[in-house]
């Protein structure tokens, strides 16, 4: 688990996500995603990894998944044709917790394509790790929504991964159950689920300790039940010995990291004691496996929080440190009064004892016992990718580098580490005119324009 050089990170975002608008009072908030943008671009975070906005997902590629008569559905639904489908909304669950809203199909179609073309890209081996904060929505099940999740983009990435990996791991650190997730692979080994979260009268209600997967897939579903007021602490202590046997058993080739901010202290649904450092904490860890790895939104109701621990998770996958003071930006005031990055936790008590989680922790590293060591699969032939990267990059080629203003080149640049310093003896490295400071560097990043 040796740290390698810094890894190469690629993001997905598009600049509409944050106008979708679940309506008056509800907490589901997209605007969050901008404010996450604007904050990661005002810490420099932008220039350091490769920008891109993603592709609007198509009914074939979420049918992968979803049955043919619920993605219709959320294609002809509208606020102005409801009346029109009551039994189906009545079907589906959409309308309460899942409202309709403008534009609410190509919401999920932007959020499911950049997780798409997420896996895409770490299966093609052009991103260790990849990012979409507008993903992660893990409670949308084949032919329903629930949870404010409407198309399950999680799934869709990891039938993605599965094309080029054995085994793929997903792990859930939002405050609720990954039950979509869960359920869609809960009778296979390829795909292994392990979610922490608080269970006992809280939404989905699903997660038991006792609810290990079926079938082919029995020992390959893993639930940490948790109660209020977990601190940093106490997460670790279980999340560290849990991951890391999981890791040594199953061996995956690929990692989907599911990063729900309601698990933060403060956040306006969840009931835990998380700061950022505690919940990035687990991308740290994860990132030290060196495999393919991706990262998701998920839930999170306080949105200056949101921001700021995506924010802070993005820094982590790019080994970059950032400053405590924040940069200003065009939420500056939400980030009042301290207008720092970090959170403090509150008061609440704990109330997993230590007792209990010892008891949770050997019950799941018992039931990790029995599953066979790494489960084999006979692979065949490749299937197609659903994004095809070459079109992208021919995008990019045919675009003048003379021309100002090219976006998508500009995005996909990243700036050299030493982009901005002079060589200590005044000298540059005549190869690859890097910085030499007396160590080798790396060669400059020329795939774009650097410095934007």
């Amino acid at each position: 688990m040796q740290q390698h050089s810094k890894s190469k990170v690629c993001y997905y975002y598009d600049s509409d996500i944050g106008n979708y608008y679940y309506g008056q009072g509800h907490p589901m908030k997209p605007h969050r995603m901008r404010m996450t943008h604007n904050l990661l671009l005002n810490y420099g975070l932008y220039r350091k990894m490769e920008v891109y906005r993603p592709h609007k997902a198509t009914q074939d590629e979420m049918t992968k998944f979803h049955s043919d008569d619920y993605i219709r559905f959320l294609r002809s639904i509208r606020p102005d044709n409801m009346s029109e489908y009551s039994k189906l909304l009545q079907r589906f669950n959409v309308g309460e917790d899942c409202p309709v809203f403008d534009g609410l199909y190509e919401f999920c179609q932007l959020s499911s394509g950049g997780s798409v073309a997420s896996a895409v890209k770490l299966n093609k081996q052009a991103a260790d790790i990849a990012i979409n904060w507008a993903g992660g929505l893990h409670h949308a099940k084949k032919s329903e929504a629930s949870g404010f999740c409407y198309v399950n983009d999680i799934v869709l990435a990891i039938l993605e991964l599965l094309k080029y990996h054995q085994r793929v791991l997903y792990i859930d650190i939002d405050i609720h159950h990954g039950d979509g997730v869960e359920e869609a692979f809960y009778t296979t080994d390829r795909v292994m689920t392990v979610s922490f979260h608080k269970y006992g009268e809280y939404f989905p209600g699903t997660g038991d300790l006792r609810d290990i997967g079926a079938g082919r897939g029995k020992y390959y579903s893993l639930n940490f039940p948790l109660r209020d007021g977990i601190d940093d602490t106490s997460y670790e202590g279980l999340f560290v010995p849990v991951v890391s046997r999981v890791m040594e058993l199953y061996q995956p080739s690929a990692v989907v990291l599911q990063c729900g901010a309601d698990s933060l202290s403060g956040d306006r649904l969840g009931c835990f004691n998380l700061t950022l450092k505690g919940h990035g904490k687990c991308v740290e860890f994860m990132k030290r496996y060196n495999l393919p790895l991706m990262l998701l939104g998920g839930g999170g109701y306080t949105i200056r929080n949101v921001a700021r621990c995506w924010t802070y998770e993005t820094s982590v996958a790019l080994d970059q440190e950032i400053p405590n003071e924040l940069p200003y930006n065009d939420y500056f005031e939400y980030f009042g009064p301290d207008f720092k990055l970090h959170i403090a936790p509150s008061n609440m008590a704990n109330q997993n004892t230590g007792e209990y989680v010892d008891k949770i922790r050997s019950r799941l590293l018992e039931n990790l016992r029995m599953l066979p060591h790494a489960p084999g699969v006979q692979m065949a032939d490749i299937p197609e990718d659903s994004v095809n990267l070459d079109k992208e990059d021919e995008e990019v080629d045919a675009a003048d580098p003379d021309k100002r203003g090219n976006m998508k080149l500009m995005d996909q640049g990243r700036e050299a580490d030493n982009e901005f310093e002079e060589g200590k003896s005044g000298n540059k490295n005549k190869e690859n005119h890097g910085e030499t400071n007396g160590e080798a560097s790396e060669p400059m990043d020329t795939s774009g324009a650097a410095g934007n």
